[in-house]
């Protein structure tokens, strides 16, 4: 099943949604070289979070790179890019993207997603749950790959927090998905329950899952705790005439 929208009104302009949006189109169009350049190769490796160099605290040298192996055994080796933040690197792979359907299934997911929690966080929230979860989803893929000498790259450890958190705030809401050429309202519980799910599916994909599932845990936990003030939030929201429906 893939999400065409769903079928509930907002009544807060999504403008976190929207700038998070823009910043990872303008980022992947604006900053990123082409994919499949070599020069993308060079540029994931000098500004993305790489799990071996949050592990051990040191960027790659070539030999790590080449042989895909991490060590703090290099005998001669300096590392490729010395200068490199390693916590910046955790923050700006969130923004990053392989090509342009992981940017547009990425985008999707929290333009759909997104602008409910976003009503129930605010917007200051909204970002800061944006950015917690992505950096939990990462670091919670650091933890289980302590090795890997990979780039780590796009905003759906952040996403998956979104949709945790929706998945907690908003179980009945309908989410109109395409199951193949039929359109049809399916419970959002149950939706991004068949999506959580879904990661364990893809662990041999070279797909990044533990991040998603890390994320989404993250997000829904946060929700869980704070439902209550939440759910309290969006029924306050719906209280002006004037209402913002996307």
């Amino acid at each position: 099943m893939f999400p065409i929208g769903d079928a509930v009104r907002t009544h807060v302009r999504p403008l976190v949604t929207i700038l998070v949006i823009a910043a990872n189109v303008a980022i992947f169009f604006l900053w990123q070289p082409p994919s499949g350049s070599a020069d993308e190769v060079t540029f994931l490796y000098e500004r993305a979070a790489v799990a071996c160099e949050v592990t051990t605290g040191v960027p790659l040298t070539l030999a790590e790179i080449q042989s895909g192996r991490c060590t703090s055994e290099a005998p001669g080796q300096r590392p490729v890019f010395p200068s490199k933040s390693i916590v910046a690197s955790v923050l700006v792979s969130m923004f990053l993207h392989g090509n342009l359907l992981h940017l547009a299934g990425n985008m999707w997911f929290l333009w759909i997603f997104g602008n409910n929690v976003e009503e129930a966080f605010g917007h200051l929230g909204f970002a800061a749950l944006y950015l917690g979860a992505g950096i939990v989803a990462t670091l919670g893929f650091v933890a289980l790959n302590t090795g890997d000498t990979t780039p780590l790259i796009g905003a759906s450890g952040a996403i998956a927090g979104i949709l945790g958190a929706y998945a907690v705030l908003f179980p009945r809401h309908p989410v109109i998905a395409l199951l193949f050429v039929t359109l049809i309202p399916v419970p959002a519980g149950l939706f991004l329950l068949l999506w959580f799910l879904g990661q364990f599916a893809v662990a041999e994909s070279g797909v990044a899952w533990e991040a998603h599932v890390v994320g989404f845990l993250a997000g829904a936990l946060v929700a869980f705790v704070l439902r209550d003030a939440l759910l309290a939030r969006v029924r306050a929201a719906g209280r002006p005439s004037h209402r913002f429906s996307r």
